[in-house]
């Protein structure tokens, strides 16, 4: 006999991935040191994003203007814990929006473990979290079963201690 008090494994949260990004804008030196700055963070190699079109700032179609990192799973869960301790555990409202939230950081100085070196600038950068519960990307699936910004919030609370501003 099942009791009630058990919670239903498919309605469990978790970090599908986390992603930061470094928006630099032109290709060049400041290009490459972001990059450095991603590869400390996660250990990991990021990957470089393109224009994808002529913009009024006249970066031609095709350049790099930025790199991305995407950790999922643990890796992702220990990112996210740094990361937020660097936030000092305290979020806006206003970042959550259904199963995804967003928050920058302006000085990577600030994360945990990383050290200023002074060949590179100073650089902040953009982090993206996306939850997910089972069963997400198989099929439709029916409005219960949808994160909204609340749950993302009350699952922030419970397993990373932060503060809702």
């Amino acid at each position: 006999m099942v009791e009630k008090s058990e919670e239903n494994k498919m309605r469990e949260i978790k970090i599908e991935k986390v992603i930061l990004n470094i928006g630099v804008g032109e290709p060049g030196e400041n290009l490459e040191n972001a990059k450095t700055i991603l590869e400390r963070i996660t250990g990991r190699k990021p990957v470089y994003r393109k224009t994808e079109k002529r913009t009024t700032f006249r970066v031609a179609k095709g350049r790099d203007i930025g790199v991305i990192v995407t950790t999922r799973r643990e890796e992702a869960k220990k990112l996210l814990s740094k990361l937020i301790k660097a936030k000092e555990n305290k979020l806006n409202k206003s970042c959550f929006s259904g199963r995804t939230f967003s928050f920058g950081i302006p000085e990577y100085i600030e994360i945990p473990g990383a050290e200023y070196d002074p060949k590179i600038q100073i650089f902040g950068l953009d982090i993206c979290v996306t939850l997910r519960r089972p069963g997400f990307g198989k099929t439709k699936i029916g409005k219960k079963h949808q994160i909204s910004s609340e749950d993302s919030i009350q699952f922030i609370k419970d397993n990373f201690e932060v503060k809702i501003a």
